[in-house]
């Protein structure tokens, strides 16, 4: 009976414990290409699809549109993150991450977003677009009258259509020290890093230990003897 029961849960533990370290892997491979990433031209580091790249690029903030992305928490506190279109005077079109700002308790009121009328030189890390961890209902429907727009995912062909022109499926993260953005710039490469995975992973194989330890005693414990 002890075998039917702690021998799946083994099985269960060790296949949770396996996943955890496959993680851990995918992560430090990306936490490396953070680290390595250097400084390139906007033009050059899109082209190499490079990363984290570094960049240093002029052009011009769309003044008026922006994306809000929703559910977005920092230091506790509910808000958004706020995506500008940027057009770079190479030619090159995409959203720019400038950080965080809080929402109105009604949903309703959107925030004040300061915007550059002037060309501006700004500095980023490249990236991909964020990826939701789980899609729950269908893609927010863009308009072209109504702006910002609050948006659960960035889906970048429905902003390229409600823009009336075709985005780069990458985005710049504005970096700290730049006096153009909001609170909560402090970029990481990951949500949960390597170590935080491999702890998991530590966890679920002390847990195939402990349920062979159990299943080890249960078989040499000694029936009681039957009382007269």
């Amino acid at each position: 009976m002890a075998t039917l029961v702690l021998g799946p849960m083994a099985v269960i533990f060790a296949i949770l414990g396996t996943w955890q370290v496959d993680r851990a892997v995918e992560k430090e491979a990306i936490e490396q290409l953070h680290q390595s990433a250097g400084t390139q031209a906007l033009e050059e580091a899109i082209g190499q699809e490079s990363r984290f790249a570094r960049v240093k690029v002029s052009g011009f903030y769309d003044q008026n549109r922006h994306f809000l992305l929703d559910n977005q928490i920092w230091q506790g506190r509910a808000g958004v993150f706020v995506f500008t279109p940027f057009y770079s005077k190479g030619g090159k079109s995409l959203l720019v991450n400038r950080g965080w700002l809080p929402m109105s308790l009604d949903r309703k009121t959107m925030p004040e977003i300061l915007t550059p009328k002037s060309e501006t030189v700004l500095r980023g890390m490249l990236n991909t677009l964020p990826v939701p961890g789980r899609r729950l209902g269908a893609a927010d429907k863009l308009t072209q009258d109504q702006w910002p727009q609050l948006v659960t995912y960035l889906n970048i062909a429905d902003i390229s259509e409600s823009l009336e022109r075709p985005m780069e499926n990458w985005i710049i993260q504005l970096s700290k020290t730049e006096s153009d953005g909001f609170a909560g710039r402090d970029w990481k490469p990951v949500f949960m890093s390597s170590k935080r995975h491999r702890a998991y992973a530590f966890q679920w194989y002390a847990l195939v230990a402990a349920t062979i330890t159990m299943w080890i005693v249960m078989g040499y414990r000694k029936p009681p003897e039957n009382q007269q």
